[in-house]
């Protein structure tokens, strides 16, 4: 089975930074994109930051500028550097990716969310 494990999350004041990660492991083939979403309180969830097989990165206007998404393929890893977090950044934050296991097709896959809260 594949599993995406996300990591990071916690309690930081504003202006503070936090880095996520997200290992995917089990029978891997190939992943292609890989992306962090987040769900806030009341809130739809929205796509934080994608990165493509090739490195193409693509960011919601709201974190353009203190967020980094990228990604190490020899660990199967996303990462998601944050910077300058505002309150509005408070969230479960979720790993999203679309992984080709072996013998099978490829499929959506998620993360079990992890917590950011960003509080004085």
């Amino acid at each position: 089975q594949v599993q995406l494990v996300e990591s990071g999350g916690g309690l930081v004041q504003p202006g503070g930074s936090l880095r996520l990660s997200c290992a995917a492991s089990g029978s891997i083939v190939s992943i292609s994109f890989m992306a962090w979403y987040r769900r806030a309180p009341g809130k739809q969830r929205e796509m934080v930051a994608h990165i493509t097989s090739g490195d193409s990165t693509n960011y919601t206007d709201s974190v353009k500028g203190r967020f980094t998404i990228s990604r190490d393929n020899t660990k199967n890893t996303v990462y998601l550097q944050m910077n300058s977090l505002k309150p509005d950044d408070t969230a479960v934050y979720y790993c999203n990716a679309e992984i080709k296991p072996y013998r099978l097709k490829a499929y959506d896959y998620w993360g079990q969310g992890t917590q950011v809260t960003v509080s004085s």
